[in-house]
């Protein structure tokens, strides 16, 4: 799905990650779930590209919803996958986390289960080795990627700002639609390890100049940073 120019969405709301495409390559922002590896070939080949253009893979975590088919891009196409030092072990499948669920609906829960059962999401595929990044580093990729640490959801979360396309990819710092309640519009993300820190990361990416603010999971936000921030506040502070 074209968002703008030279930036794609791959996958849809219940699973989502993004293409970054410039003249020297492509990066790739977050993998997804396993299945949907054909997801982004079809995207790739909108655009005349293919797996083989793809310079680098960047994690906004290490959550087993979000590494999907980077292993298979490492492996099959020498692709590195950048990860933050404090995410790599779980990329790598070395760590386990049990966050809690919290508030749920029945439907929703069905809904993104049985997407993540028949996309190969319930078996994840670790990466088996990961470049770590830090908060700050600029990635030496197509859109020249920055990293701003969010921890909270994850100890390892990053928010990846790329100004050459006017957006940042926040993974599951926030999301635009709760997989366990169906609630839409910026908000809280379940699954995450401390709801606290997380919301006070926030604050880190406030002040970003971005248009586009892109989730793991919900529809792409287009109305700028300190809007999609003030939302998830407010749904914290009614929830």
């Amino acid at each position: 799905m074209r968002l703008a120019p030279g930036l794609h969405r791959v996958g849809n709301d219940l699973v989502a990650a993004y293409l970054v495409v410039a003249g020297d390559g492509v990066t790739l922002i977050d993998a997804g779930i396993p299945g949907q590896f054909r997801d982004l070939e079809r995207e790739l080949a909108s655009i005349g590209r293919s797996p083989r253009d793809i310079r680098g893979i960047v994690l906004t975590h290490g959550d087993s919803d979000h590494i999907g088919y980077a292993e298979r891009l490492r492996t099959e196409y020498g692709v590195p996958v950048h990860a933050h030092a404090a995410d790599a072990a779980r990329a790598r499948g070395e760590e386990k986390t049990s966050p809690s669920w919290g508030r749920m609906r029945l439907g929703p829960v069905l809904r993104f289960l049985g997407y993540a059962g028949t996309h190969g999401g319930l078996m994840p595929k670790y990466v088996g080795e990961v470049v770590e990044v830090a908060d700050g580093d600029v990635l030496d990729l197509p859109g020249a990627p920055r990293v701003i640490g969010l921890p909270g959801h994850s100890p390892g979360s990053i928010a990846v700002h790329v100004p050459a396309v006017d957006a940042v990819f926040v993974g599951d710092a926030l999301t635009t639609r709760h997989v366990l309640t169906g609630a839409t519009g910026p908000q809280p993300a379940p699954f995450t390890d401390d709801p606290a820190e997380a919301l006070a990361s926030l604050d880190r990416i406030a002040d970003l100049d971005a248009t586009w603010v892109l989730p793991g999971h919900g529809t792409p936000f287009d109305g700028g940073v300190a809007e999609a921030v003030r939302h998830v506040h407010e749904a914290a502070a009614a929830s």
